[in-house]
């Protein structure tokens, strides 16, 4: 098969992954701010895919280069490689969507990438730095938001204490506006970034890429363009989790929730870590309603969450290692 090919079709998956990435995790953008009724869902999608999109003139590309060249080594990378990732990731992603369940579209590529990889490599191909990065994240971004929340809340709590509820209500309704764009920030920079970062590896396969390893600017483009269409059609399913199902939230709780996974993406992005938005807004919902009250959360709901947390890195990259075997035997020359 002729290898322009190939390079353009990977690409084009890689750009579906990014859209279905966005389909997935609208919910984690807009679920607040439609479950405490700011907006309505088609105008918060909106707002949710402008702010995506804008996203790359705020951050670097830490989190491109750490998918890129972090979690498996550029050396071993191939078509079946980026075939396996890409579709172990993609599967994961529409069975979770389908059932409404919250899980990481960026942990299913990193899942992919390793079993992919691994099926190609064994153990000697994994980027293990970035690979231990990446599993502190899963960790220490939910807490993270959770601890955030739980701050904040107290914060506006003590801030407000002398205001009548019409009025912190109506302030905290305007708050929204500016706590889901800056959630949709860190969401547009940390996980547009991940798709740039499988692209621009498979352009260095290719041998696309002169000098050092860099992210071209039409590729940053279009994986942004690709995440906010993505949000623009919206996870209905998961918004319904994600907003309601958790616990109940009022305007005020919903700004503190998407203010704390706000500052985690931020955080994550400068540094490059490639987290979860779907961990971090979850986190954060736990946070407000726990600082209300711990019964105040549906608990069996957050840890069936938690349990589909755990299963997405092995799933993916299970069925990613299957792809990449497929891939090899359909077309032996891909490597």
């Amino acid at each position: 098969m002729d290898s322009t090919f190939l390079l353009y079709f990977l690409i084009a998956i890689a750009l579906a992954f990014d859209f279905l990435n966005g389909l997935h995790d609208a919910a984690n953008s807009i679920a607040t701010i439609v479950s405490t009724r700011v907006l309505s869902p088609r105008l918060a999608v909106l707002w949710a895919a402008f702010f995506n999109f804008i996203a790359f003139l705020f951050f670097g590309l830490h989190v491109a280069n750490t998918v890129g060249k972090g979690i498996i080594s550029a050396d071993i990378i191939s078509d079946a490689v980026i075939f396996g990732a890409l579709g172990g990731a993609i599967t994961w992603n529409v069975i979770t969507w389908l059932v409404g369940i919250p899980s990481s579209s960026s942990h299913a590529l990193i899942g992919g990438l390793l079993g992919a990889g691994i099926a190609k490599a064994g153990f000697d191909g994994v980027v293990w730095s970035g690979v231990w990065k990446t599993v502190a994240g899963i960790v220490v971004s939910p807490t993270l938001g959770f601890g955030l929340a739980l701050v904040l809340v107290v914060i506006v709590s003590w801030g407000f204490v002398k205001a009548t509820p019409g009025l912190a209500d109506s302030a905290f309704r305007k708050l929204q506006f500016v706590s889901a764009a800056l959630f949709s920030l860190g969401h547009g920079g940390n996980d547009a970034q991940k798709t740039m970062g499988v692209i621009t590896v498979l352009l260095f396969a290719h041998g696309q890429l002169q000098g050092e390893f860099h992210v071209p600017f039409w590729v940053v483009l279009s994986c942004q363009a690709a995440l906010g269409l993505g949000t623009l059609f919206g996870g209905w399913r998961i918004v319904h989790t994600m907003g309601s199902k958790i616990t109940r939230l009022s305007p005020q709780q919903g700004f503190c929730a998407e203010t704390a996974g706000a500052i985690t993406l931020f955080l994550a992005t400068h540094i490059g870590v490639p987290v979860s938005t779907t961990h971090t807004i979850t986190g954060a919902i736990v946070g407000v309603g726990a600082a209300r009250r711990t019964s105040a959360v549906r608990w069996n709901v957050a840890s069936s969450i938690v349990w589909a947390w755990v299963v997405t890195l092995p799933a993916s990259g299970l069925v990613a290692a299957a792809l990449y075997w497929l891939a090899r035997l359909a077309i032996p020359a891909i490597g």
